[in-house]
């Protein structure tokens, strides 16, 4: 019997792909053209996060107008990731940035695994 396919869910108070810091995300920075890279350099902070999250709510400022490359269906196109592969491949990218950013076994990451589905 084989398992249905998880379906990627984002969590919220989670915030973990809004760690920009380059020098931990060299692959995210790497996908990017130029004026991407030119936006998302201009979008971190001095502590590593985007100027527009609000740490105290855990939330985007910016979420409605917020750059492509914010958005999960960015994904695919910015990494060559086929449409049904993108599910796993954004699991794949949040379990390794929430890990990075909170600890493996941080609340964030339970509550992450226990929101995908399938």
């Amino acid at each position: 019997m084989t398992r249905p396919k998880k379906q990627w869910t984002c969590i919220k108070h989670c915030g973990a792909c809004c760690r920009l810091a380059p020098d931990e995300r060299a692959d995210a920075l790497a996908a990017l053209n130029d004026a991407q890279q030119r936006l998302y350099l201009s979008m971190v902070g001095p502590d590593g996060w985007c100027i527009h999250y609000d740490t105290g709510r855990q939330r985007c400022r910016i979420y409605e107008e917020r750059p492509d490359f914010c958005r999960v269906s960015g994904l695919g196109q910015l990494f060559q990731v086929e449409d049904d592969e993108l599910d796993a491949f954004a699991i794949a990218c949040c379990n390794q940035q929430i890990r990075s950013t909170y600890g493996g076994r941080s609340g964030v990451m339970r509550r992450f695994k226990r929101a995908q589905t399938g």
